[in-house]
């Protein structure tokens, strides 16, 4: 469905004048023949003034029958309207608006609340409500752009491991004829989608930085993870919901990962993990520096004729030095007053 731009004239305001008069007119015109009635005495009516009353009183209701003609669209709104089931335009300029009174406004999703900060406050458990005919009957198509913010999912990463995730997308309304004939509901719609692209995109990614795992499709091992690259998931995020939201007449204008967890099974696993690989990682650095150490210590000796050490004292020594080096706790010396030999 292809958006149609509502332009005729406003004539809001000339057709409310309109109505104010013709209301007035009426009115005066029923009082008047009323009293000339009432003067004429009973059984002394005119059929003209009984007919003038009863067309006064006709008139007055059929112009009830015009109001609902009135449109007020406020800056960022859009209502679209549609006459006997066929589509005639979509108002989105602000003004106030005088169109056909048998036109109606047309909006599936009105009744459907998303988790997200127009439509419901934070204590909403489910990220989709569908609210009453009552809280609904507002059919404008909001234009501004709003954030949306799913319910936490649980997703495997690509090595299997159990993940928490969840991410704030913001969108808007672009086309408001796709979003309301083209889909059965835009927002409903929306949500489904985020959480399916989310699942496809995670599914490709380790929660951290794994080896041979390929990220990008090309077919060379890469260092990306859903913790070390959240720019670039976030936007393949972005991507593949855009995607799969075009034809609902959406843009997606940003997502971002907002909450990132081992799942709760395998959480305190993961912790002893990652703990043991930074013990590692600081022990391989600690002994690194420690043989830097004990390599200059000898060389420094050396060059300076300190002492000379043959082969066994150097041994001796380099294990004494490793030991105070690479300790967890302070070195206990032992003072030698004799010989090594």
């Amino acid at each position: 469905m292809k958006e149609k731009i509502y332009t005729e004239k406003k004539m809001g305001i000339p057709m409310l004048l309109l109505l104010l008069l013709l209301f007035a007119a009426t009115i005066a015109g029923f009082i008047f023949f009323i009293i000339r009635m009432v003067e004429a005495g009973e059984g002394n009516e005119n059929p003209f003034d009984i007919a003038m009353m009863i067309t006064s009183i006709v008139v007055f209701s059929l112009l009830f029958i015009l109001l609902p003609g009135f449109k007020l669209i406020n800056p960022n709104e859009a209502l679209v309207l549609t006459l006997f089931g066929k589509y005639k335009g979509t108002l989105k300029t602000p003004g106030f608006y005088y169109v056909n009174p048998f036109c109606s406004a047309y909006n599936p999703a009105a009744g459907t609340k998303l988790r997200q900060s127009e439509d419901v406050s934070g204590k909403k458990e489910s990220a989709v409500t569908t609210t009453g005919a009552a809280e609904g009957a507002n059919k404008k198509i909001s234009l501004k752009i709003m954030t949306l913010n799913n319910n936490k999912q649980k997703i495997n990463d690509c090595l299997g491991n159990p993940i928490e995730i969840s991410i704030a997308v913001i969108w808007k309304v672009v086309d408001t004829a796709k979003a309301v004939f083209d889909v059965d509901n835009y927002k409903e719609f929306l949500s489904l989608q985020c959480d399916a692209a989310l699942r496809e995109i995670v599914r490709l990614y380790p929660y951290d930085v794994a080896q041979n795992v390929d990220t990008t499709g090309d077919g060379i091992a890469d260092e990306g993870s859903l913790r070390g690259s959240s720019e670039i998931v976030a936007g393949r995020i972005k991507d593949e919901i855009q995607k799969r939201v075009g034809e609902a007449g959406l843009e997606i204008v940003e997502a971002r990962i907002i909450y990132l967890a081992y799942a709760p099974e395998i959480a305190a696993a993961m912790l002893q993990r990652q703990q043991a690989s930074a013990v590692v990682d600081a022990r391989k650095l600690i002994v690194d520096g420690a043989v830097g150490m004990v390599q200059m210590a000898l060389e420094s000796l050396s060059e300076n004729k300190i002492v000379d050490l043959d082969d066994e004292r150097k041994a001796a020594m380099v294990s004494n030095l490793l030991v105070v080096l690479c300790g967890n706790h302070d070195a206990q010396p032992i003072v030698n007053s004799g010989s090594l030999y």
